[in-house]
């Protein structure tokens, strides 16, 4: 597959404290330039949750956007979406018998071996990082740095996206250093942050990636 630069990841826990709901920050973003958008919820997937979800699953048709969630294949199929897994999540094959062949599965590492591994994964992308220190993890795998992501972007030909304490000052030195895309969630949501500023922040980050480096 061929990554869009930016791979934005709509964070519920972060929404909520930002005041705006789930299917709203979707529209912002896709509205914005969004053309993959990644759910990702660490907690309860309780109705109202996956209402939004739905909502934002549906968007994301109307907008030719690729649709992920994090995590849980059983959503994700619910959602008519791909799944990005982590390495305590289900691994990728088993993923595969409740999604089907065709679905988009994305896998995180975070070192050598990891990356490695996940070569043999039948995966369409991996996710590197965290590349620098980031407040989006309670406890968080210890940062990579630039140069250690441009040794390990060698290690695989499969679209890699960064992750990890991006923002719009570091993120063009992340995609010289080999990663296809860069996925982000801090730095995507402004303060204060209501649908519209949301959607400036993204038209930001699509403006600012038109400089990618070739």
């Amino acid at each position: 597959m061929t990554l869009p630069p930016l791979y934005p990841i709509l964070d519920a826990e972060t929404a909520a404290k930002r005041g705006i709901a789930i299917a709203a920050a979707a529209e912002a973003m896709l509205e914005g330039g969004a053309r993959i958008l990644q759910l990702r919820h660490k907690g309860h997937f309780s109705r109202g949750v996956f209402e939004e979800a739905e909502r934002a699953g549906e968007l994301c048709r109307k907008f030719g956007a690729v649709w992920i969630v994090d995590d849980r294949a059983d959503i994700a199929r619910l959602l008519a979406a791909g799944v990005h897994l982590g390495q305590d999540d289900l691994p990728p094959a088993m993923a595969r018998r409740i999604l089907g062949p065709e679905a988009l599965v994305g896998f995180s590492t975070h070192n050598e071996a990891q990356l490695k591994a996940a070569e043999e994964e039948g995966v369409d992308y991996l996710a590197l990082g965290p590349v620098f220190p980031t407040g989006s993890k309670r406890d968080p795998d210890p940062s990579l740095g630039l140069d250690e992501l441009r040794r390990l972007r060698a290690l695989t030909r499969r679209p890699l996206v960064a992750i990890g304490g991006i923002t719009r000052d570091n993120a063009l030195s992340v995609l010289a250093s080999g990663a296809d895309s860069v996925a982000v969630i801090g730095d995507l949501f402004p303060e204060p942050c209501a649908w519209e500023s949301l959607r400036r922040r993204m038209e930001e980050w699509q403006q600012l990636l038109k400089r990618k480096p070739v």
